[in-house]
């Protein structure tokens, strides 16, 4: 289904297929730093301060950060299945799955909307309206790493639906990419998907298991 030419700055598909796989993986080694980085902080003010961290995490929206999960994890497999049926030069199914991965994400996008707006009506926006004070700062401090990383990775998750929909739409015209470009959205996606995985249980788990 894919183009069987590489771009014109390549001399073969498999070295344009290097060369992206390359840059995406450098690029994914500096967003492993970011997440890996804020991570550890986070970890760091766990570990000193557990009981206030977990009383903070029990007031997070658990379900619905479960239920997200179930999407991310879902919208991974319909991209995978997107790889594959490129592989086998099958457009119309390619356009399904890049569909269906993006309404997945939107879904995901949506539901952590809502979690939002509920944190914020329960008073759990540090600089905001904030009204946890019984913890101290470190209810605080958890809630605005929670905001932030959440956050952040909401932004990188709106990036890749913007892809993931170029894509479709290109593929559904009859304009495919070069065949390096899904494989490198693919992996982008996945990250993001591997990132919540990291997030869920840092987030939500404290204070109700273990």
């Amino acid at each position: 289904m894919s183009e069987a030419t590489p771009a014109f700055q390549f001399a073969s598909v498999p070295q344009q297929r290097e060369a992206a796989t390359l840059g995406m993986w450098t690029f994914l080694a500096t967003e492993v730093l970011f997440f890996g980085a804020l991570i550890a902080a986070y970890s760091a003010y766990r570990i000193a301060w557990p009981d206030e961290i977990a009383a903070a995490a029990r007031h997070t929206k658990v379900a619905l950060g479960a239920i997200n999960t179930a999407v991310l994890l879902t919208s991974s497999a319909f991209m995978a299945s997107a790889v594959a049926f490129d592989e086998a030069k099958r457009r119309r199914p390619v356009v399904l799955c890049l569909l269906a991965t993006a309404v997945l994400g939107l879904l995901f996008i949506g539901i952590k909307g809502y979690e939002y707006c509920l944190e914020y009506q329960e008073g759990l926006v540090p600089a905001l309206n904030f009204q946890l004070g019984r913890y101290g700062g470190i209810g605080e401090l958890f809630f605005l790493f929670y905001f932030f990383a959440t956050g952040f990775h909401a932004v990188h998750l709106t990036i890749g639906i913007a892809m993931v929909v170029m894509l479709a739409v290109r593929t559904g015209a009859g304009h495919p990419p070069h065949a390096p470009v899904l494989r490198m959205v693919g992996l982008y996606w996945h990250f993001v998907d591997i990132v919540w995985i990291f997030l869920f249980p840092l987030i939500y788990l404290p204070g109700r298991v273990g």
